[in-house]
């Protein structure tokens, strides 16, 4: 077991202590069997979803797209998106994950690609609403998967492996995605947008094969564990949870629903996503704006701010773990990088200034909105988490269809993204405060139940 490198120790108490030595061995087995396909799909997942934010810039050219038609496509993927989660996740804890990851993932990569073959804005329209239908149960689905093999006082770090997938996929998906436009414009009698779809979406198929065969539904029928190992991680799990109220199947919606902090955290979700994704969707183009034309070229500049990005989720991840603190490293994340991504306005054209900024943007947004996950696990008990989650990730999703369908209508009235960024910059700030302010510390549990 020990062949492979280890995930450092939650704590310095852990040499000292024989049994929580045994545990972390226990738990380093399971993150090298379970994280590396995990962050795979979520790289194919997150590359699906933002593709149209390099596309964008030839499709809105060849078929007479305005802003405003690009930005409420990109935005609209997330009204389904939002209907369908709740029953995805649901139906998830019904027919185990693996069922649902290979439906989810199947249908989404051949919508994905079938987004090569749009020409007017009502069929855009159609097939962003269908991807969002489809690929809706995959992100609270993973979320609530996790709860299944880790205790609360490990889930920031695992958490943020898993979303370490969001800033991965910029760095790989921005030059990957320019050399396929660039590289294979024309080809076959097709543009380089067209293949950009066919490309990275048909592997999703293949990869929903590969997580139905190697993920096991739970702990206790993992092939890999031994008895003694299922044991022992019941055990935590069950120590983490001790205390959790009692729900009944028909009332983990309504207890979701009923609660004042689900919203809360719905709303700081929301504007997580709105920062997320207005750096998603607009990176390439306020890249162009720069003065930087060739679209391969674009695509290596954003990967730049992306590699810091996805620093940003590990640094984050493991600090919030380390000083076991959750607030104030998610609400002052996201205040940092909101006011950095504002502050590109003031600077016009000066490359390296811009770039700066840009990164230190991602490093907070990315790291914050990352860690966020690993709050709504532990406020809500295990019977209600299957739902909560669900409800808080549809509520706070709209951010992704607020953000870009605002900043394209801006940028189409005045010409500008800049006004659009500060009003999104805005709302990611009251966010912040939202946590910090909104949440009591007691709320956010990180290691197990004191009832």
């Amino acid at each position: 077991m020990n062949r492979a490198r280890s995930l450092p120790a939650v704590g310095p108490e852990t040499s000292r202590n024989p049994a929580r030595s045994a545990e972390d061995i226990v738990f380093r087995k399971i993150s090298w069997r379970v994280m590396p396909i995990v962050l795979i799909a979520y790289v194919f997942a997150f590359l699906d979803r933002i593709n149209i934010g390099y596309a964008q810039l030839q499709m809105k050219h060849d078929l007479a797209f305005s802003d405003a038609v690009y930005g409420l496509g990109a935005g609209i993927f997330f009204v389904t998106y939002l209907l369908f989660e709740v029953p995805s996740n649901l139906l998830l804890e019904k027919i185990g994950a693996r069922l649902s990851f290979l439906r989810i993932m199947v249908l989404w990569g051949l919508t994905s690609a079938a987004t090569a073959f749009v020409t007017e804005p009502w069929q855009f329209y159609g097939i962003r609403l269908l991807l969002g239908m489809f690929e809706a149960g995959f992100f609270p689905g993973i979320i609530l998967y996790l709860t299944y093999w880790y205790p609360s006082q490990r889930r920031g770090r695992v958490t943020g492996l898993f979303l370490f997938g969001m800033p991965i996929t910029g760095v790989l998906g921005g030059p990957l995605s320019g050399t396929i436009m660039s590289g294979m414009e024309g080809l076959g009698g097709m543009h380089g947008w067209q293949w950009l779809f066919l490309v990275e979406g048909l592997p999703t198929v293949l990869l929903g094969f590969a997580l139905y065969r190697m993920l096991p539904d739970k702990p206790g029928r993992a092939p890999w564990l031994n008895d003694a190992e299922k044991a022992l991680v019941q055990s935590v799990l069950d120590a983490d949870h001790h205390g959790d109220a009692k729900a009944t199947h028909h009332g983990r919606l309504a207890a979701a629903l009923t609660d004042a902090k689900t919203y809360v955290l719905a709303f700081v979700y929301f504007c997580c996503a709105c920062a997320v994704y207005t750096v998603t969707f607009w990176l390439p183009t306020m890249i162009k704006g720069l003065g930087i034309a060739p679209i391969n070229t674009i695509g290596w500049y954003t990967a730049v701010p992306y590699a810091f990005g996805a620093l940003g989720v590990l640094v984050i991840s493991r600090s919030s773990d380390y000083f076991k603190e959750r607030r104030w490293h998610v609400g002052g994340t996201l205040v940092i990088g909101a006011m950095a991504l504002a502050s590109t306005s003031f600077l016009g054209t000066d490359v390296v200034a811009v770039m700066a900024l840009l990164c230190i943007a991602a490093f907070f947004i990315f790291g914050g909105g990352s860690l966020f996950w690993s709050i709504p696990p532990t406020y809500l008990s295990r019977e209600a988490a299957a739902a909560g989650i669900a409800v808080i990730s549809s509520l706070g999703i709209l951010g992704g269809f607020v953000s870009p369908t605002l900043i394209g209508w801006i940028k189409g009235a005045t010409g500008s993204i800049q006004m659009g960024l500060f009003a999104l910059t805005a709302l990611v700030i009251v966010g912040g405060l939202t946590i910090l302010l909104g949440l009591p510390k007691s709320a956010v549990r990180v290691g197990p139940s004191a009832h």
